[in-house]
């Protein structure tokens, strides 16, 4: 199908072929034209004409000259005039604010207009706004939504829109000079240092009415700020020392690894200021005004060579905006973009042209698509469709046998499971979550009360809460401290001093010896028929010879009270 007849069916069907055109008012330039060729990343087609800008109101000065400058440079570049344009215009109003994160976008909207209302510009003139959330490392994890916005005198996008609309154009977009400007320096590679991943950097961009500093970390806006200078008032170095010594200060609060100066006015040269400013970190330039010594992006043959140098930064990143993938862009069209004769159309796609459908042809389409389709299924359908549903027939019939089959093995299992003994899971995990939860407490108990001079030889506790600790120490003090820590922590398991004896095998071993003797006791919980049942000694059956622990424990019974006897010593609360 070659390409003229698909654009002559689709024109039949109410259908056609739609172009996106780029305008950029540029002060002290004027209304710029640019064309990009996506392929070779080169300026294929361009136009400029004089246009005034009031940079006081911030507005356009004739927009009687502005639609009739469009019409010249349509004619000029044999651009079909029923098309979609996208402008860019200077920069008005941007900055940053922050919102709970559970705001709506209407109350998100209601406070930027709030804001931005106490400019001058805006207490006269309705403002159209657009943001998006700025993505920080700050801002992650935080309760509030930081918003980065931008704000255009609603006026003007309607006086643009009328003016277009005479000419049987679309306004498809508003950008600003800012997005422009990055979008370009990342497009032509200007900045790809710049723009790596946790690199910060800061863009002062230089015009006839001060400066603006934008802080990035890559290529995420995180702040702006605006410094209003009388430049034009200034001469000479006298303009440079001006710059100089405001943008040192604020430069103060924006520490960074690169700064990047681009000056659009006659007045600066970008590569004179980065040489008198002084800047931690790179300092870089790009001339967007009369200095300039080169073109922004390498160009077409078909360029006049006098309008080589005039391309603008903005320009080159307005006409980007549909082919770069950078993320700063405001939607300040809302649901207005790309509308046409009451109509929202339809954009198809044929390889590299594209094809805007109204949905009355859209519907047209469909219609005599179905048609297409449906008359041959049709015939198929009564041709084939006696053997299919036979032979669906049957694969039912046997999904069905299958059914019950499983249905009878179901309930088998479902009688034998219910001859068998239920097993009560809740009441087995609870058991075995007490159970943990003692024993965690016990050894937190002991890791936080034992003294350094006492250390643990046996240690037991059971899901009913009984406790058995043995242990010695070289002093009896110590042994007090770590009872009475035990049972300060553990209060309702009523700990007691079962036994408190020194190391020794006899007391004359004890009298013999010269040297200092360890003490070694025993806290416990449990009753004497716990503490021999744990050891294995059974009414009338004796000690358990396996348990060596058992066998000195019947040895040391009857000792007596005191230091050594083993009759619990009575220290609880």
């Amino acid at each position: 199908m070659s390409e003229d007849f698909l654009s002559n069916f689709l024109a039949k069907l109410g259908a056609g072929s739609k172009d996106t055109i780029y305008l950029s008012v540029t002060p002290g330039l004027g209304l710029e034209m640019c064309q990009i060729d996506q392929q070779t990343r080169t300026v294929k087609a361009y136009a400029v004409r004089e246009l005034a800008y009031n940079e006081a109101s911030r507005d356009i000065t004739d927009y009687e000259a502005f639609k009739n400058a469009v019409a010249e440079m349509f004619e000029e570049l044999k651009i079909n005039p029923k098309c979609n344009v996208v402008v860019n215009m200077p920069l008005v109003s941007l900055g940053t604010m922050s919102f709970p994160l559970l705001l709506a976008d209407d109350a998100i909207a209601t406070g930027i207009i709030s804001e931005v209302e106490q400019t001058y510009i805006f207490r006269r003139m309705e403002p159209a706004v657009a943001w998006q959330d700025v993505n920080s490392a700050s801002n992650a994890g935080s309760d509030n939504r930081k918003i980065l916005y931008s704000a255009i005198q609603q006026a003007v996008i309607d006086n643009i829109s009328a003016a277009l609309s005479s000419l049987g154009a679309t306004l498809a977009g508003i950008e600003v000079s800012l997005a422009s400007y990055l979008r370009a320096l990342d497009f032509a590679g200007y900045t790809t240092a710049q723009m790596q991943d946790n690199v910060t950097w800061n863009l002062m961009v230089v015009s006839s009415n001060g400066y603006s500093l934008t802080s990035l970390v890559g290529k995420n806006v995180i702040d702006y700020y605006e410094e209003p200078l009388a430049i034009k008032t200034f001469e000479g170095d006298d303009i440079y020392n001006a710059i100089v010594a405001s943008a040192q200060i604020t430069l103060m609060s924006y520490p960074a690894n690169y700064l990047y100066i681009i000056s659009e006015t006659d007045q600066v040269s970008a590569e004179l200021l980065s040489k008198k400013i002084q800047a931690d970190g790179n300092v870089d330039f790009l001339e967007n005004n009369s200095f300039k010594k080169h073109e922004v992006l390498p160009v077409s043959l078909d360029i006049l060579p006098d309008n080589v140098l005039k391309i603008s930064l903005q320009a080159v990143g307005c006409a980007t905006a549909n082919i770069s993938s950078y993320p700063l862009k405001f939607n300040f069209l809302g649901n207005k973009n790309i509308t046409a004769a009451g109509e929202e159309p339809v954009s198809i796609s044929f390889g590299d042209k594209s094809f805007e459908i109204t949905p009355t042809a859209a519907m047209n389409m469909a219609v005599l698509i179905a048609v297409v389709v449906a008359v041959p299924l049709v015939l198929l359908g009564y041709m084939f469709l006696p053997k299919v549903e036979s032979e669906q027939q049957q694969k039912l019939d046997d999904v069905n046998v299958k059914i019950q089959d499983i249905d009878e093995q179901l309930k088998k299992m479902e009688g034998e499971k219910s001859k068998a003994s239920a097993f009560e899971l809740k009441k087995e995990v609870e058991d075995v979550i007490s159970f943990n939860r003692a024993k965690l407490m016990n050894y937190s108990a002991i890791g936080q009360s034992i003294p350094e001079t006492v250390w643990i030889t046996y240690f037991m506790t059971q899901d009913s809460g009984l406790v058995d600790i043995k242990g010695a120490s070289t002093n009896v003090e110590d042994i007090y401290v770590f009872f009475k820590n035990m049972k300060d922590s553990l209060i309702n398991t009523k700990l007691r001093l079962q036994k408190l004896d020194m190391q020794s095998a006899s007391v004359d071993d004890l009298v013999s010896s010269s040297g200092p003797s360890n003490y070694e006791f025993e806290i416990t919980n449990m009753d004497q028929s716990q503490l021999a049942a744990l050891l294995g000694i059974v009414a009338g059956q004796g000690v358990n010879p396996n348990d060596p622990n058992a066998q000195n424990n019947n040895n040391n019974q009857g000792a007596g009270n005191g230091l050594l006897g083993n009759t619990p010593l009575n220290l609880g609360k």
